[in-house]
């Protein structure tokens, strides 16, 4: 089975940061990576000294799909951050997207395009 076209990294960064702005919650771009091709990063601020960073993946048929890379919970904001300090590290390109919600939401799982 073929896997869905993949959007330029900076249209999808853009894309998510309005759906996240649209529903009450604010996002900005902190580290802009590669236009076309950086993985995207996205730490969910709780703003409650709790963070998520979610990383993606592929499935077996080639669609993107989301992974908490922090682990299973939210940890402290400090953990997060020195996670994706290790990772951009190994990846020059990496972009980080943080949205900062109350709810907890990471916007995630609707599609983009």
């Amino acid at each position: 089975m073929e896997a869905a076209p993949r959007l330029k990294a900076e249209l999808w960064v853009k894309a998510l940061i309005r759906r996240v702005e649209i529903s009450g919650a604010g996002a900005m771009v902190v580290r802009r990576g590669d236009a076309s091709s950086g993985v995207v990063l996205v730490k969910l601020n709780h703003l409650d000294g709790q963070a998520e960073v979610f990383s993606p993946a592929r499935d077996g048929e080639g669609n993107l799909i989301w992974m908490r890379a922090t682990g299973a919970a939210p940890v402290p904001e400090a953990h997060a951050d020195a996670y994706i300090e290790r990772q951009r590290s190994f990846d020059p390109d990496l972009w980080v997207v943080e949205i900062e919600d109350r709810q907890g939401r990471h916007f995630l799982l609707e599609p983009l395009g």
